[in-house]
């Protein structure tokens, strides 16, 4: 494989960079549409838990098409869906910026029983959503929490269980692609494509091939705030489509205006860096680096993951890694991330690529 000078100088950098940070990483970035850098690192595998990217790649999409559909608008409020939400004025866009007051993580797994039927586990959820209180803070408070109830609400709006929602997006927007949850924490791939996560306490095994994210693992492996697994192509895909929504070019129901609509900032500077489902970069420690415009929207995947778009240099880059495979704690990754960032543009304008 010949790789360009931006490629070998970017694997040098991984290459000195990656130990003790992760196991390995895959790095791609396009520019104008088209692949400019595609590189690896360390230890590999097809596919990846692709945790919060669950969040753009699914749950946003699918509120998008519902808006689109005329199922709900910026003023309506989850109440008006869900007529056991005991919060009557939070609206479902303060669930998509982190900003409803809801708590950020929740241990649900340890009351969430799995043996029962996947049916029934959501009506624990629900019945465990609809007794929690709302504390408003000045800022945005990122919540894994409101994305759950996000996911009660599309339930409603497509009047199908979760993942059949799913397969309705998929079978839309990324047919074709391997992006897939994996139902009751199994797959019919080889595990050994997987990369590894982490050596789970509370399933007393390495996890490989089923869901990191324990609240997601207990609710069957399908959720609105985690539980995609996909490869660096699949990824990509979905950055292309981003990309091809944004520009008016995509070929599917989601009008540009809609697109642009929630990819625009959606909180006040200072309260919280968010578009509708998308975070947007943090002045002086944005996990896009520095080269990014603020006008940037993307996600990052507490296993290790992330996607990253901006408009103005019409460039997306992707990162996929398994660094909680050296422990959940283990912060070297997030000082990694924008690094990768900030070389890959510096060395786009210097190699002229």
């Amino acid at each position: 494989m010949k790789f360009s000078v931006l490629e070998k100088n970017l694997m040098k950098q991984l290459e000195e960079r990656i130990r003790d940070t992760t196991p390995g990483v895959m790095v791609r970035a396009y520019q104008g549409g088209r692949i400019i850098c595609d590189v690896s690192a360390g230890n590999t595998f097809a596919y990846y838990d692709l945790a919060s990217l669950t969040k753009v790649i699914f749950t946003t999409q699918a509120m998008m098409y519902a808006f689109e559909l005329s199922k709900w608008n910026f003023e309506t409020k989850v109440a008006d869906v869900l007529s056991w939400f005991p919060h009557k004025e939070t609206r479902i866009t303060e669930l998509l910026t982190h900003s409803s007051g809801l708590a950020w993580w929740l241990p649900l797994y340890q009351e969430i029983n799995t043996q029962l039927p996947l049916e029934k586990r959501r009506e624990q959820l629900r019945e465990i959503l609809q007794g929690l209180k709302i504390e408003k803070q000045e800022t945005a408070v990122y919540s894994d929490v409101g994305f759950l109830v996000l996911g009660f609400i599309l339930e409603k709006f497509f009047d199908k269980p979760l993942h059949d929602v799913w397969e309705e997006i998929k079978n839309k927007f990324y047919l074709g692609t391997t992006l897939e949850f994996h139902p009751n924490n199994q797959t019919s791939i080889r595990t050994g494509l997987f990369a590894p996560t982490e050596e789970c306490s509370v399933r007393r095994k390495l996890i490989q091939g089923e869901v990191h994210d324990l609240n997601c693992w207990s609710l069957g492996g399908v959720s609105t705030h985690a539980g995609l697994f996909g490869s660096i192509d699949d990824v990509g895909w979905f950055s292309l489509h981003l990309r091809s929504q944004l520009m008016g070019i995509a070929r599917y129901s989601i009008r540009q205006k809609t697109a642009q609509l929630f990819a625009k900032r959606a909180l006040p500077e200072g309260k919280g860096d968010w578009a509708m489902g998308y975070m947007m970069p943090t002045p002086g420690s944005a996990s896009c680096g520095s080269y990014f415009s603020l006008d940037s929207i993307g996600h990052t995947g507490f296993t290790g993951t992330s996607i990253w778009y901006d408009p103005k240099m019409d460039m997306s880059i992707i990162i996929l890694s398994n660094r909680v495979l050296y422990g959940s704690d283990n912060k070297a990754f997030g000082k990694l991330r924008p690094e990768i960032h900030n070389w890959i543009v510096e060395n786009y304008r210097r190699s002229g690529v």
